[in-house]
């Protein structure tokens, strides 16, 4: 069983690590529900995400036509 360290961190175990999908450099989050703490893989934010309405509001075919 993990314990945490002195500096209050703890290992996740591989058998953990590999169910969730969770590799060096992911975000995880903590979420407390009925005094248990669960752990999840933060979904990572898709870099076209950013970009989304950049071009305003509109429909795509409009803008295909508009483009064309």
């Amino acid at each position: 069983m993990p314990t945490l360290t002195e500096k209050s961190q703890v290992t996740i175990p591989k058998k953990i690590r590999m169910q969730l999908g969770i590799r060096p450099g992911d975000e995880v989050e903590f979420i407390i529900e009925k005094n248990k703490a669960i752990l999840k893989k933060k979904a990572k934010e898709l870099p076209f995400n950013k970009w989304k309405s950049y071009l305003g509001k509109g429909n795509t075919d409009d803008l295909m036509k508009e483009l064309r």
